[in-house]
């Protein structure tokens, strides 16, 4: 092909997982790699793993990876020929694409033109319609405009969208009149603070449908192939947690049918590099929904079933090369499922948990694939997005796969915080996802377990397993007789004592050495035999009774993490000496994670109802409010709109309501 242009050195303008994920093709097509990064990220594995790497000035994602003045000078500084921009922040940007383009360097993406026309939600849309693809009917709202006018058009429920960006950022499904005005204010500013742009429209929802998107692959002299389809519907806040290619639900003739309206709607943008049509799937009938002009998170999935490398082939097209395969050389093999292990509580709403990740190792089953951007240390702060990492397996079979990914999520150690691991397996192992019934309205209707209930017998191994190797870590530190075995004694003395506390159990053990070397554990009433074969430095080694088993023990002040067959276990040590308790917040809100006071509803004095919204906080891009438990009397307001607080800070202070005024004025 003509004018090709090779690329030597890429600026990649993201962070985390899709970071890592773009350094480790370019590095092995040869290409060097510059990394940017926040302070916040300083030492986070995508900037070390780069062969360079440019700080950038403030600590928001505003301040930084959005910044394009510091993206701009960045590539001036590095040198780089082409930047990349992963998916998110800028890589939708019009005007970035532009000033890339402007300064001489490589944008790894499609047209300025295509993301034009394609970052506008409602103008891709109208351009949908003019090529004959379906469309669910969407109506733009200003501030001027009758919200409950547009909505009764379009008929309840209605989902508010927001018209840039993407990732479940400034969506909001309402269900009846009295919920739009706040819902459509609330998703304005979610827009606005994720992508810059806080246009909304209203769009028909369809609540028992499924979400299938169109891998499409374009290049500069107008070929244009589609790489089948992925399935998300497994979605939580309108987030996509766990994806499948090809998808249960389309047949080869849909698949045609699908691919055939991807390319056209590609071909009337003239798009070229990697990009995704997504569509609504209800029966046999599809609805477009928009193009997304950049990589999906959820591309490896397609890699797998296809064999090929999608960052690749963006490299290569962008560099002017032609696409690498045609339509015909592509074949679906096999199954690929991707889940998504976010630091989250799904017992409290998939509400984001961030936290210190403490104990992180990838299970080494079924040989799955790891996308992610942590390590053993790693902060999931509240600035960014809390996706830990993409866990990916591939089978000859659908079944098969679901049965790797369940024990892949189950047997990788990722201790420290709350994540939605463990509602994973539970939704993979439901009957409705083995049998395909994956709508979108999955978690609602069939409502898997949103956390994993440990057996007694799996704590007290757990608690057995963190005893031998604080014993052993013991006899390591030994500064005099260390060459007598641990516990040796020459007279009877009592057994040795510890307590953990595991949820709401409390666990007593009691143990003592035994002649043959072995230790014999007494806990709720039973005893154990253990023999250790190896124990002190993190690993034990032993057989309890029967079993043989290993486990992995890390102590962390107070916590013990322990990591064996059953999976993750965190365990408390409860010490000798008694605590100075905590302060009293009975009768008080508290943060339920840092973050920013957005606004305050309510004033010192009112009287409030269950559910009423007091506040709203922002954490992880994601607005969250705090709403009143019960009746009461707001008695204090402890923070203003603009504060940063901590997890556990007390926020509002709600009194009783009073039973009379002259109580009320008393009080």
């Amino acid at each position: 092909m003509e004018n090709v242009n090779p690329i030597r050195k890429i600026l990649i303008a993201n962070r985390g997982e899709i970071a890592r994920r773009i350094i480790r093709t370019a590095k092995d097509m040869g290409i060097a790699t510059v990394a940017i990064y926040s302070e916040s990220d300083a030492n986070a594995p995508f900037v070390v793993e780069a062969d360079s790497a440019i700080a950038l000035q403030g600590t928001s994602p505003a301040e930084t990876y959005l910044d394009t003045d510091q993206v701009l000078e960045a590539c001036r500084i590095s040198g780089a020929d082409a930047l990349h921009p992963g998916y998110g922040f800028l890589s939708e940007n019009t005007a970035f694409a532009q000033a890339i383009g402007d300064e001489g360097i490589i944008f790894i993406g499609p047209s300025t033109t295509a993301i034009d026309q394609m970052g506008d939600k409602l103008s891709a849309k109208k351009l949908m319609q003019a090529a004959g693809v379906p469309t669910l009917e969407a109506v733009e709202i200003s501030e001027d405009d009758d919200l409950l006018a547009a909505a009764d058009r379009i008929g309840y429920p209605v989902l508010v969208k927001a018209s840039a960006g993407g990732g479940g950022r400034g969506m909001r499904i309402v269900s009846a009149p009295d919920e739009l005005t706040s819902a459509v204010a609330s998703a304005r500013r979610e827009a606005g603070s994720a992508f810059g742009d806080d246009t909304v429209f209203l769009e028909r929802w369809l609540s028992a449908s499924r979400h299938v998107e169109i891998q499409v692959l374009g290049d500069q002299a107008g070929n244009v192939i589609h790489c089948f389809e992925r399935e998300c519907s497994i979605q939580r806040r309108h987030q996509k947690i766990i994806e499948e290619a090809p998808s249960p639900a389309v047949t080869s003739t849909l698949r045609a049918r699908m691919g055939d309206a991807a390319v056209a709607a590609a071909k009337a943008l003239g798009y070229y590099s990697a990009g995704t049509v997504e569509f609504l799937l209800a029966d046999d009938e599809f609805f477009f929904l928009e193009v997304n002009t950049r990589l999906q998170v959820e591309h490896p999935i397609t890699e797998e079933i296809t064999g090929l490398d999608l960052v690749r082939e963006q490299i290569r097209i962008a560099e002017g090369y032609a696409l690498s395969v045609t339509q015909d050389d592509l074949s679906i093999t096999g199954h690929a499922i991707e889940a998504r292990i976010y630091a989250e509580n799904p017992t409290k709403n998939f509400l984001p948990s961030p936290g210190t990740l403490k104990a992180w190792r990838p299970s080494t089953v079924a040989n799955a694939r790891f996308d992610s951007g942590v390590e053993t240390g790693s902060v999931i702060g509240t600035q960014f997005d809390p996706m830990i990492a993409k866990v990916i397996v591939h089978a000859a079979t659908r079944p098969e796969a679901i049965a790797r990914l369940a024990r892949v999520l189950e047997t990788t150690r990722i201790q420290g915080l709350t994540t939605n691991r463990d509602f994973l397996v539970a939704t993979l192992r439901t009957e409705a996802f083995l049998a395909g019934d994956t709508t979108t309205d999955f978690i609602e209707r069939v409502e898997p377990a949103r956390a994993k209930a440990l057996e007694t017998p799996t704590l007290k191994l757990a608690a057995i397993a963190a005893a031998v190797e604080a014993r052993a870590q013991r006899q390591l530190r030994a500064q005099v007789l260390t060459t007598v075995p641990p516990g040796f004694r020459n007279s009877h003395l009592p057994p040795q004592r510890v307590k953990f506390q595991a949820d709401d159990q409390l666990l007593e053990l009691a143990y003592r050495s035994q002649r043959d070397q072995t230790l014999l554990f007494e806990i709720g009433g039973d005893q154990h035999h253990c023999k250790i074969y190896e124990a002190g430095r993190g690993r034990v080694d032993c057989r309890i009774d029967t079993q043989r088993l290993r486990f992995e023990v890390d102590f962390i002040e107070q916590e013990v993490y322990v990591h064996g067959p059953d999976g993750d276990v965190a365990l408390q040590r409860i010490s000798r000496f008694p605590r100075k308790d905590q302060a009293d917040t009975s009768g008080g809100l508290t943060a339920p994670m840092p973050g920013k006071v957005l606004s305050i509803k309510a004033t010192e004095g009112q009287t409030v109802s269950q559910g009423d919204t007091l506040m709203i906080l922002e954490a992880m891009k994601m607005e969250h409010q705090i709403v009143a438990p019960r009746d009461g009397v707001i008695d204090t307001i402890k923070v203003e709109a603009g504060d940063q607080v901590g997890n556990g800070a007390l926020l509002i202070e709600l009194q009783a309501e009073q039973t009379s005024a002259s109580e009320g004025a008393a009080s």
